[in-house]
């Protein structure tokens, strides 16, 4: 499988021998790290279909490595369980069959104890495997690493949501000190002439297969807000009865705000008569200066006709991004599908089901947000979701048109 692996990524200089374990080890650390806050009760918890209960990360992201890379590659390897195999598959249909992603949560065993004893496991063996030096496997071991810290970012999602729906409202962590400020700073435009131009990866580091391959766009000249919407902003457009007026939103939108009963982005609250909001953190009073976040693509849709505005394009994101973005709080949504880029093709093997099989139904977000691992934070990386997803740290920044 190695062989075709590499057909998936783009690497750039090869690292020593120290460097690749060190790396290792140092992403392997940061996922135990993330989930050390949680009791064993928690990370047992699926508070929803399409969220995972911790341990099942911590197990799916080493059932990754044992997969791809020490069952081929490591003479002599054991798998820690068999049994995993079938319990820790995502959605890999190569692979074989796999325990339904809706029941996750009901694998009260194997515990987290025994989960952390198959990581030491694979992390040993993969240690080994790296430290003689194996170079075949260099472009697949990038690969599971960044797929381990896309799981980080999805431990935060998880665990937020699924502290969130605990009437104790717990906190996941302790809040960090921060200057409060009562304004978010001026919304300025900067203005792109539009034009032909390029967009995707150009191959130099590490890239997603979806992230290519580069191409060539034509832009309309446009111009992009100089930040994210924030909470302020979003707040007007709900006393403005933003969730009661059907002419701002998209027909399936409108149809989760009757169905759903939204009037307000996930894990908003009205508590005393003010808008509070959840945090990792826990409960607290909303920031009217900070990004919304929490909000779905119609959300950010129908917020942007309310205002008079639209949402980016993905290709106008990418274009005005040197100019705009540095690390962000929250994603921003785009008005773009997930679709593949002119000329993409999908890699052979298991590993070629990791982005191209769910390209129809999504829409893109760009940008990266607060619990995004910050080397994936890069101008082409391109994440997705449904248009009616919320539980993702989304949030909204501006666009329009200059004709």
């Amino acid at each position: 499988m190695s062989n075709k692996v590499t057909q998936a990524v783009e690497t750039g200089a090869p690292e020593s021998v120290a460097e690749s374990v060190a790396r290792f080890q140092a992403v392997r650390r940061q996922t135990e790290r993330l989930a050390a806050p949680l009791s064993a009760e928690d990370q047992t918890v699926q508070s929803m279909p399409d969220a995972s209960p911790t341990k099942w990360h911590l197990a799916h992201t080493t059932w990754f490595f044992e997969t791809f890379v020490l069952g081929p590659h490591a003479p002599g390897y054991r798998a820690f369980d068999p049994a995993f195999e079938y319990l820790f598959n995502s959605y890999y249909e190569a692979v074989g069959p796999r325990h339904p992603r809706p029941q996750r949560g009901l694998l009260s065993r194997p515990g987290v104890e025994e989960i952390m004893a198959y990581r030491r496991h694979v992390t040993d063996a993969m240690t080994d495997l790296l430290g003689r030096g194996a170079a075949n496997v260099a472009d697949l071991v990038k690969l599971g690493l960044h797929h381990e810290q896309q799981h980080q970012e999805l431990i935060l999602m998880d665990a937020k949501h699924m502290l969130s729906l605990n009437p104790l409202r717990p906190a996941y962590r302790a809040a960090p000190p921060q200057a409060v400020t009562s304004e978010a700073p001026p919304l300025a435009w900067s203005a792109f002439e539009g034009g032909l131009t390029e967009v995707g990866h150009d191959g130099q580091g590490f890239a997603f297969d979806n992230e290519g391959p580069r191409h060539r766009v034509w832009l309309d000249p446009f111009a992009l807000a100089s930040r994210p919407t924030s909470c302020a902003e979003y707040l007007a457009f709900i006393e403005d009865g933003g969730y009661r007026r059907p002419e701002f939103w998209l027909s399936a939108g409108w149809d989760c705000v009757t169905q759903r009963g939204w009037e307000a982005p996930l894990y908003w609250e009205m508590k005393d008569g003010r808008w509070h909001v959840f945090t990792l953190s826990g409960l607290r009073a909303l920031q009217p200066s900070e990004p919304v976040c929490h909000v779905s693509a119609y959300e950010a849709a129908a917020f942007a006709k309310w205002a008079g505005k639209r949402l980016p394009r993905e290709a106008e994101w990418e274009k005005g991004a040197a100019a705009l973005q540095g690390t962000s709080e929250v994603w921003e949504w785009t008005a773009s599908p997930y679709v593949a880029y002119p000329g993409y093709r999908e890699p052979p093997g298991a590993i070629g089901e990791y982005n191209g099989k769910f390209m129809a139904n999504q829409m893109v977000l760009r940008g990266g947000c607060s619990a995004t691992p910050v080397d994936h934070i890069r101008t082409t990386y391109r994440n997705f979701f449904p248009p009616d997803a919320r539980w993702m740290f989304g949030g909204i920044r501006l666009a329009e048109d200059l004709r």
